[in-house]
């Protein structure tokens, strides 16, 4: 077998690929930074050259499905009508179609975040940009007070277990985003 070299970012754009694929295919505990270079056909020097543990290779997959969450919020809200109920379903159709996207396979990577202190604060931190953005959306019909943390922290609960709902089969997808945007402009007129 011939092995390919690739540029640098080439490289760790394979490796974050072939992560996904290995924990969609065998779980998120099958993967090792060992099993990735085995499965991508690389050694496992090449592998710790991007990522220096398991730990951070779990960072870097939670990274990419957040940076691709933020993506695809601004490519729906520049379609969206700037309304409220325009914007809850910005907010909606992106969460779920990301969710969608990703597959089964992000319920392991979240709950192998959990596991570690540093991981966990990857993961929080995310979610309080994402959720900041999301506010500074809502922040036109959201009145004085804005949204409260207490409103936020519902939404995207309520946010999550929708999507797993679509991911899993369990709900229809575009029944988990009108009842996800249906949900935030409720909570937007509340407040």
């Amino acid at each position: 077998m011939v092995r390919t070299r690739l540029a640098r970012a080439d490289r760790y754009a394979q490796l974050i690929e072939q992560s996904w694929a290995l924990v969609r295919s065998e779980g998120a505990d099958a993967l090792t930074l060992g099993r990735l270079a085995e499965r991508a056909g690389i050694t496992k020097p090449v592998v710790y050259s991007h990522f220096a543990s398991r730990n951070t290779l779990l960072a870097a997959l939670f990274t990419a499905f957040d940076e691709r969450q933020a993506a695809m919020l601004e490519e729906s809200l520049t379609t969206g009508e700037h309304s409220l109920l325009g914007r809850a379903e910005a907010i909606a159709e992106s969460f779920v179609e990301c969710a969608l996207a990703q597959g089964r396979e992000l319920t392991g990577v979240l709950a192998a975040l959990e596991g570690s202190p540093e991981l966990e604060q990857v993961k929080r931190e995310s979610e309080l940009a994402y959720a900041d953005r999301c506010r500074e959306i809502l922040a036109p019909f959201s009145g004085t007070n804005g949204l409260s943390p207490a409103s936020l922290t519902a939404v995207f609960g309520a946010a999550e277990a929708l999507s797993h709902a679509a991911t899993s089969g369990a709900l229809q997808p575009d029944q988990a985003k009108e009842e996800l945007a249906t949900l935030i402009a409720t909570v937007i007129e509340r407040a």
